[in-house]
């Protein structure tokens, strides 16, 4: 929800650049175990402050570091009470209609958002932690990086309209993502009671 990553941001932002990287770890992390808050767009104003590659970089970390908390916290809650096995038998032929079957649509995920719940997924669905940890890492590397140069190449280039263009460019992509997302569950069927999917995997139930 765009209401809370705004909160922080008036809460915290103004104390500098800490206060910035502080803002964004907490709207990775709340997006990544509790509901979506729209990081896309939070990254890009946290970037705003100071659009140099060191400071996007330590806003890639913080950002990393809140999916790895936020998605493993979830894991474990969920490891720890009791999974009813309709909703393991529900998870296991979700996963058995998409194109890829095992961690790699953790980083499937980042482009078109097929799994809710991400932390609990990979929990019911047995999938190697190491192997998550990496798909994470990686998908966080490949698409917050690339938002992060394109956001630098668009201050180096456009600098007064530079934050404008690239939040239009960025609910461009969003929206195809979505698109995608819409595409792959409706070719396959697919369809997960009581969830809907967030920006980049994270979840929200109705």
């Amino acid at each position: 929800m765009v209401d809370v990553g705004q909160f922080l941001f008036d809460t915290f932002g103004a104390d500098g650049g800490w206060g910035v990287v502080l803002c964004i770890f907490l709207i990775f992390l709340i997006d990544a175990f509790l509901f979506p808050t729209l990081p896309e767009l939070f990254f890009i104003l946290g970037f705003s402050y100071d659009p140099s590659i060191g400071f996007g970089l330590e806003l890639l970390a913080a950002a990393i570091l809140a999916e790895w908390i936020g998605i493993f916290s979830l894991y474990y809650v969920v490891k720890h009470i009791r999974i009813p096995e309709k909703v393991s038998k529900v998870v296991g032929k979700y996963i058995d209609f998409l194109l890829l079957k095992d961690e790699k649509l953790l980083l499937l995920n980042r482009v078109a958002p097929t799994i809710p719940f991400a932390g609990a997924f990979i929990h019911i669905a047995g999938w190697d932690l190491k192997k998550c940890g990496f798909y994470i890492t990686l998908g966080c590397i490949l698409k917050y990086g690339a938002i992060m140069l394109l956001s630098d190449y668009m201050y180096q280039y456009y600098t007064e309209s530079a934050q404008t263009m690239t939040i239009i460019l960025l609910f461009l992509i969003l929206g195809v993502s979505f698109l995608l997302s819409y595409v792959v569950r409706k070719r396959n069927g697919l369809e997960v009671p009581g969830i809907s999917l967030g920006s980049d995997g994270s979840d929200e139930q109705d």
